[in-house]
């Protein structure tokens, strides 16, 4: 069941003990701040570094460095806007199945995505739990052949896990 590949979390993403994390990322790659202060602060310098060496990047783009001092082998950065800009659907949603697929491409078979936009993107939770949940249901369901057993959404607090849940049972059985 597609379904049962998608699992919710409440907790620091910094933390998840999974092949690869996404980053809520602008297209320049700069770590500022929430997912991506919290990155910085907890991967050290280096994924800052190897960051300033891929950007820029496409808007709805994704792309991998290391994982630093974190549990993860990778930080997957999917540019969901620019500097200074807000999340669309469409950026949302391109930055979600691009980090999923680049996941893939990595040989991960898991990966934790966090609320992406929902900071200074100024996106709202419950619209984005049910875009990014949606896009990570048709990943799952039209690549057959994904190494990804886990797709982890790492909510920081309870309202986001709410509306991360909400969404999730919105999603069909199949």
């Amino acid at each position: 069941m597609i379904k049962d590949k998608i699992v919710l979390v409440e907790g620091d993403i910094t933390d998840s003990e999974v092949d690869a994390i996404v980053n809520a990322a602008n297209t320049d790659l700069v770590l500022g701040s929430g997912v991506a202060g919290s990155i910085r602060r907890k991967g050290g310098p280096q994924i800052q570094a190897d960051c300033e060496k891929l950007a820029p990047v496409e808007l709805g783009q994704a792309v991998a460095t290391r994982a630093g001092g974190m549990k993860a082998r990778y930080v997957i950065h999917a540019a969901a806007m620019r500097l200074g800009s807000t999340v669309t659907h469409d950026s949302l949603k391109n930055a979600t199945l691009n980090a999923l697929k680049l996941a893939d491409e990595k040989g991960c078979k898991s990966v934790a995505l966090p609320a992406i936009g929902t900071g200074v993107g100024g996106y709202k939770i419950d619209i984005c739990a049910r875009d990014m949940l949606h896009a990570a249901y048709d990943y799952l369901k039209y690549v057959p052949d994904t190494n990804l057993k886990e797709v982890r959404f790492v909510l920081y607090d309870r309202d986001g896990y709410e509306s991360f849940e909400r969404a999730l049972a919105e999603l069909p059985e199949d």
